[in-house]
């Protein structure tokens, strides 16, 4: 037989291969399913919220400028805004700014856990369309620092169960409302809640903070809703890059000056990412969402082993979300050198912000770097750091409540598990549960999203409304 015919039959095999495991890359039958409505005071979710966003509780690295009259403020509304919540569920303060709620069960099983924070990043006021502690609200949109992050799931949370107590719902096992002062910040009230938990031996069933929501058009060819659940989060690494010399006038200098070594090992940094790697979050949604994608992606999709490397090349050179899903990523962000224009500096650094991959680690991640730059000139600190979390379970009934409740609230939405790229208090949670789920209850816009730390944060009231939906359809699971 001809090679060139051998050759033609090889490819005519291996393009049906391709084809056979396209066709057969389809989502499974989907029983079709009916969930109850839910019923609440809207209202009285609303004007809720507005209260919790007009308390200016704003945290700072530095302490000195925080308004604590503003927290406690907060606090004290607590009972107002939420009576049955009160009366049922005693709360107990702890260090740092953590609250802590118990709703007490019928029975002895493990408890839920449902987190929040109610501190918020700081404002530029005058860079607002409206006051952004005001809780203005015009045609149907909230407006105010914190509406998005987070005390939309702070009201959520306690909103649903100020209605179930009053409709004369228990749950079945205890539900645990634990909420931070200090998230933006990295504070410890989160991390003295798991230390209660630790010391009273609660292991909770599920854990759920903020994290994914219900998007549009982030998956390639996927033009349904989808709704990301955090199975696991990045970790974050700050490393300083710093070179001294010993100075001297810019009229004479030597081949290479601090600044530019430290430009050098950028640019090799950044000319060499680190490795794709398809985590267990990362193949789970692929999964679930590649098989409702268009022809040409879920031929990607279906054959990764094939066309695996295509995807890693496009997603290095657009970097993006998808980028962050797959690898350890590094952005620079700081630099300094010499305060003058004309002097060569005695030292200069920089500063770089890696999200790690599941895959990597902090001491990983630094030998990475100091093997790509190559330079014993360089010397590399490292800074804040937290290592990537663990990778939660989906094979649990945890999980599946967390599903349920969001297919019952965004019924047309895709639920897949992801990679959270961003940081959480769930992190603290590591070493307690391997049932953390980091799922924001909110479908926003891009043009919405991108308003979270940022000017004119606000919200649509119906999303206001959905988050405490998700929460009842949670809590009746408890």
């Amino acid at each position: 037989m001809p090679v060139l015919i051998i050759i033609l039959l090889l490819l005519a095999g291996f393009i049906a291969l391709l084809l056979y495991r396209t066709a057969k890359f389809r989502p499974g039958a989907e029983e079709a399913r009916r969930f109850a409505d839910v019923d609440f005071d809207r209202d009285a979710a609303e004007k809720a919220l507005a209260e919790l966003v007009k308390c200016r509780t704003v945290s700072y690295e530095d302490h000195s400028l925080e308004d604590e009259g503003e927290f406690q403020k907060l606090i004290a509304l607590l009972p107002v805004l939420y009576p049955n919540v009160a009366a049922v569920c005693p709360m107990e303060k702890l260090p740092d700014r953590g609250l802590l709620f118990r709703w007490k069960g019928r029975g002895t099983g493990e408890p839920a856990v449902l987190m929040a924070h109610y501190d918020v990043v700081p404002v530029e006021e005058e860079n607002w369309e409206k006051p952004p502690f005001g809780a203005v609200i015009e045609n149907g949109v909230m407006w105010g620092r914190g509406t998005l992050d987070t005390k939309v799931t702070f009201n959520g949370i306690l909103s649903a169960a100020e209605n179930l107590i009053k409709q004369g719902f228990t749950p079945e096992n205890d539900i645990y409302f634990a909420f931070s002062g200090g998230e933006e910040v990295n504070g410890r009230g989160a991390v003295n809640i798991v230390e209660y938990f630790r010391e009273k031996g609660i292991v909770p069933a599920l854990v759920v903070d903020e994290g994914g929501g219900v998007v549009e058009d982030v998956f390639p060819g996927v033009k349904q809703p989808c709704a990301l659940i955090g199975i696991a989060e990045k970790g974050m690494l700050n490393l300083e890059y710093s070179v001294g010399s010993v100075g001297g006038h810019a009229s004479a200098p030597k081949p290479h000056t601090p600044v530019g070594r430290l430009s050098r090992a950028c640019a090799r940094v950044e000319g060499h990412p680190f490795r794709a790697h398809f985590t267990k979050p990362v193949r789970e949604m692929f999964d679930t969402l590649g098989r409702r994608s268009s022809f040409i992606y879920r031929m990607i999709f279906a054959n990764l082993w094939c066309f695996g490397w295509v995807l890693d090349l496009t997603c290095r050179k657009s970097g993006g979300e998808l980028n962050a899903l797959l690898r350890t990523t590094v952005a620079f962000t700081q630099m300094s050198g010499s305060k003058a224009p004309n002097v060569i500096p005695p030292s200069a650094f920089m500063v770089s912000n890696i999200r790690l991959n599941p895959e990597d680690s902090v001491d990983s991640a630094v030998e990475y770097i100091r093997r790509t730059i190559g330079d014993r000139e360089v010397k590399l600190t490292v800074g804040a750091h937290m290592e990537p979390s663990p990778i939660s379970r989906t094979d649990c009934e945890g999980w599946r409540r967390v599903v349920n409740a969001v297919s019952g609230t965004w019924q047309k939405a895709l639920v897949a598990p992801y990679l959270m790229v961003q940081c959480s208090d769930s992190r603290h949670y590591r070493d307690l549960s391997d049932k953390v789920y980091r799922f924001s209850a909110m479908d926003l816009s891009a043009q919405e999203r991108g308003t979270i730390h940022g000017n004119n944060e606000r919200i649509r009231l119906e999303v206001i409304h959905r988050a405490v939906e998700f929460l009842i359809r949670l809590m009746k699971q408890c």
